[in-house]
């Protein structure tokens, strides 16, 4: 399948299908005419990545996850490899909202002591 049919089944667009390719993530063949051809593999491929990236992973850390891409991620019992990733990608996201809330927090109470504008 060309490159728009791979985006319409997975709903991802062909510029980051490009990129997953430029990763190694995915692979295609180039026809005769140059165009990019993918086999049907590249649809759970795809959608195994999506699912990956869907859930806070990076692309880093996907390229891990890449001799499992071709099964059932969503169903699959999940490696050691997989939970310690997935546990240093939580603590980054936890550490970021940390900082989110109290840079909220810290505009919030400027703004409450604010004086009320004239007008």
């Amino acid at each position: 399948m060309r490159i728009g049919e791979l985006a319409r089944l997975t709903r991802v667009s062909p510029r980051a299908l490009r990129h997953y390719e430029s990763e190694g993530l995915i692979a295609s063949e180039r026809a005769a005419n140059g165009y990019r051809v993918y086999d049907a593999h590249a649809v759970v491929r795809v959608r195994n990545i999506c699912h990956l990236l869907a859930a806070g992973l990076t692309l880093a850390d996907v390229h891990c996850f890449a001799p499992c891409l071709d099964g059932d991620m969503s169903t699959a019992p999940p490696s050691a490899e997989g939970l310690r990733i997935a546990r240093d990608r939580l603590a980054v996201i936890d550490e970021r909202i940390r900082a989110q809330t109290a840079a909220r927090d810290r505009l919030a109470r400027a703004l409450e002591a604010a004086p009320a504008p004239s007008g």
